[in-house]
């Protein structure tokens, strides 16, 4: 009897210590990061915009924490997600450039945590040229995917093309995967939003949102770009890179109206290889369906676009007779209205998100993220796009809300890096951070704790040329008050910004001799950067510089 009792004492004690090891991987808090792209921190109510309102992101600020000085290692869209999943530079996660393949077998934070206990899912935008490890559940857009009617790619990887605005279906797979995953462990997943890149196409519900607003011209809108040689030689620029057709949809043959110069543009492409053949309406029509933004929409899609841009705006535009400035800052405007318009049904669907949490009663144990994988020109220098070490483009959105532990309304003004993301997250989940990751977490600073030895420099570097935008491949380091930079490829120059004196960055000061002692400093902390980031092609150009 005593032998059986034994056995017992010990199958109970193991039971307990099996729901003891549940009880904590429950407590272990849900992390939902949502991700969007191009969506410029300045875009936002929570950071000071005026003009529009994002009462969702605002939501997870004001119950959470807002990075005010939150910036990007290398800012450009398939590089910066390769960072959030390997908290590693680019030189190092061996993804320097859009448009390539990233290696899905080194090491990411996902697999870990699903080592951990954690169930794991990316859903929507991921744009790195491969399907994804370390998650139970994907469902991704090819590429850079497409706005209406979208195909995506699931973890069976079959492609299958949906009905619908790209940024709803995102949020009702996300919901549909909440729904059906194992309750039994915490989750994390991403949420990938397209939104807001270009050629910003908004929900139908969401056209002329803005009409009635008239955007102000930002302060250095007409920059001369005096001293600055990078930024001279770039081309991203409203005035000369925007395109009235694709970019500002004037005429743009939407609902397979396709204009005479692209059809025969579409049949000299069909007929390459075959002269003498004739392509048919319904073969240039398909082709226009695969390549163009519109080719997708429904009749009632296409009938709403039509409606909205062909009939409004692209009549507006033919009886204005705009030119020089004039057209330029017409062009600026419709940016603008386009690019808010499309960020709406974005920030609606943080909405719906949040929503759910509460409904579910999910919220009280799960971490909400809202970032933008950069920064983004909204006409700053009188650009779209992003890429320079410029603080609009290398500065970018991002809160968080930890119910229970981040108090609300807490604001971090230290310098963080998106490196630093993905050892934050496992963190939060209690998780191992592996000593090749090259970030740390900025957890305790989101608690408020003392943290003396953080970073006082954040380090970039950018590389890819000479297309799409000619911007010269740099890198440099953004401290609290100076910005040093050197160009390599295509220009070749060092660039220097007091923040203090010229937080517009218009003004170069790097040669001024009343400088010389701050310069010498920064070119120190740099070289320091670019040793411990390892980036040999970095150590190289700059003794090469000296």
């Amino acid at each position: 009897m005593r032998r059986l009792y034994f056995l017992s004492s010990v199958a109970l004690l193991s039971l307990l210590f099996r729901n003891t090891d549940v009880i904590g991987q429950q407590q272990r808090p849900n992390i939902i990061f949502i991700l969007s792209d191009d969506h410029a921190y300045q875009a936002t109510s929570a950071y000071g915009n005026k003009y529009v309102q994002t009462p969702n992101i605002d939501r997870i600020a004001h119950e959470g924490a807002l990075l005010l000085n939150n910036f990007v290692a290398n800012s450009i869209c398939g590089p910066s997600r390769a960072t959030l999943l390997t908290g590693k530079y680019s030189h190092k996660n061996g993804y320097t450039l859009n448009e390539r393949t990233f290696d899905v077998h080194q090491e990411t934070f996902p697999v870990l945590l699903q080592q951990n206990g954690y169930q794991t899912a990316w859903i929507g935008k991921l744009h790195l040229g491969s399907l994804p490890i370390g998650f139970d559940y994907f469902n991704i857009l090819p590429g850079q995917g497409i706005y209406y009617n979208p195909d995506f790619i699931n973890n069976h990887n079959d492609t299958i093309q949906y009905k619908g605005y790209v940024t709803n279906l995102i949020s009702d797979f996300f919901f549909n995967w909440l729904e059906q995953r194992d309750t039994s462990k915490p989750f994390f997943a991403v949420v990938g939003e397209k939104a807001t890149h270009r050629e910003w196409l908004p929900d139908i519900q969401d056209l002329g949102a803005y009409d009635n607003i008239d955007f102000p011209l930002p302060e250095t809108f007409y920059d001369n770009y005096d001293r600055r040689l990078a930024a001279k030689d770039q081309d991203m620029t409203i005035d000369k890179t925007m395109r009235l057709k694709e970019d500002l949809k004037v005429h743009a043959g939407i609902g397979g109206a396709i204009d005479e110069k692209t059809r025969q543009q579409y049949i000299k492409y069909l007929t390459r290889n075959s002269p003498d053949a004739h392509p048919t309406d319904s073969q240039i029509l398909r082709l226009y369906g695969r390549w163009s933004p519109y080719g997708r929409l429904d009749e009632e899609q296409s009938k709403a676009y039509n409606d909205y841009y062909e009939k409004k705006i692209s009549k507006e535009f033919d009886e204005k007779h705009l030119t020089g400035k004039e057209l330029v800052k017409w062009k600026f405007e419709r940016y603008l209205k386009d690019y808010y318009a499309t960020a709406k049904s974005l920030d609606r669907n943080i909405g719906r998100i949040l929503d759910y949490l509460d409904s579910t009663g999910l919220a009280k144990n799960t971490v909400v993220i809202y970032a933008s994988d950069q920064g983004f020109y909204l006409g700053e220098h009188g650009w779209f796009d992003k890429r320079f070490i410029y603080d609009e483009s290398l500065r970018t959105a991002f809160v968080v809300r930890y119910p229970g532990h981040i108090k609300p309304g807490t604001r971090v003004d230290n310098l963080i890096s998106n490196v630093d993301w993905a050892p934050t997250i496992l963190d939060i989940a209690h998780t191992p951070v592996p000593a090749e990751i090259q970030g740390r977490s900025f957890l305790p600073l989101l608690l408020k704790k003392d943290v003396g030895d953080w970073r006082k420099d954040v380090y970039y570097h950018y590389y890819e040329y000479p297309e799409p935008h000619h911007v010269s491949p740099h890198f440099g380091i953004r401290t609290k008050d100076y910005v040093l930079a050197r160009f390599y490829k295509g220009v070749e120059s060092w660039e220097l910004f007091d923040l203090k004196k010229d937080p517009n960055e218009l003004h170069n000061i790097y040669g001024d001799k009343q400088h010389a002692v701050i310069e010498q400093d920064l070119k120190d902390r740099l070289k320091k950067q670019i040793l411990l980031s390892d980036d040999q092609e970095a150590l190289k150009e700059f003794e090469k510089a000296l």
